[in-house]
């Protein structure tokens, strides 16, 4: 019998001694207490903001025209949305009335990968939920917006509603019940794509948007 073979032996011979399942529930709660809505805004934006998002305080009435503005002011003049959502329609009549261009993630990419690549500028979507503990958009794609709309363009700007941003990442699965189901790519975006694997130098955009805009859609604005 070789050395290997009595390792392995022995291994399987040892008995097995039962465990108990951690008490994951428990600990957080006394981890995290409950919060209001504003403390859980304020420690997700301070997260976030510490990686470099920009996070801009809007209502539901006024984050078409914030979003406008914030084009405006970093001269782009396209945008990636999802014509077919409410959101995607409002933005882009907002956008189209201002003479800014609006397209839809409408076909394979295989058919305009070119365009996709190298002619986006900017795109929107839509954040399902974010985490305060650790600054975090999530993010559930869909065959509205796909996950290359949140991966290739430049600038990315999400639409996050107050609401629905949860204390920790333990409590967004419980609460929106994950175990029921997940899509293919369920996304953790913490901030812009950054990198500091040469030379231990930090160079955003490698990976995927070098700006990643929020607008925090609360009662107030």
């Amino acid at each position: 019998m070789s050395a290997r073979d009595r390792i392995l032996a022995k291994l399987n011979a040892a008995p097995v001694l039962p465990k108990e399942a951690p008490d994951v529930a428990s600990w957080y709660t006394t981890h995290r207490g409950i919060e209001s809505t504003t403390d859980k805004v304020a420690r997700f934006r301070a997260c976030i903001e510490f990686a470099h998002a920009e996070v801009y305080a809007v209502s539901q009435a006024s984050w078409p025209q914030k979003l406008w503005e914030i084009l405006a002011a970093k001269q782009i003049d396209k945008l990636l949305l999802a014509p077919a959502t409410p959101h995607g329609q409002r933005a882009m009549n907002v956008l189209s009335e201002s003479g800014s261009a609006c397209s839809g993630y409408t076909q394979a990419i295989e058919a305009w990968k070119e365009e996709m690549f190298h002619d986006i500028p900017a795109s929107l979507t839509v954040a399902r939920g974010a985490i305060a503990e650790t600054g975090t958009l999530v993010l559930w794609p869909d065959a509205d917006e796909p996950r290359l709309m949140s991966l290739v363009p430049p600038v990315h700007v999400v639409l996050l509603e107050a609401s629905k941003i949860h204390n920790t990442f333990y409590e967004i699965m419980h609460n929106e019940s994950w175990a029921n189901g997940l899509p293919t790519n369920a996304l953790l975006i913490s901030g812009p794509s950054k990198t500091a694997d040469i030379q231990v130098t930090l160079a955003y955009g490698a990976h995927g948007p070098k700006e990643l805009i929020v607008l925090l859609i609360g009662d107030e604005a």
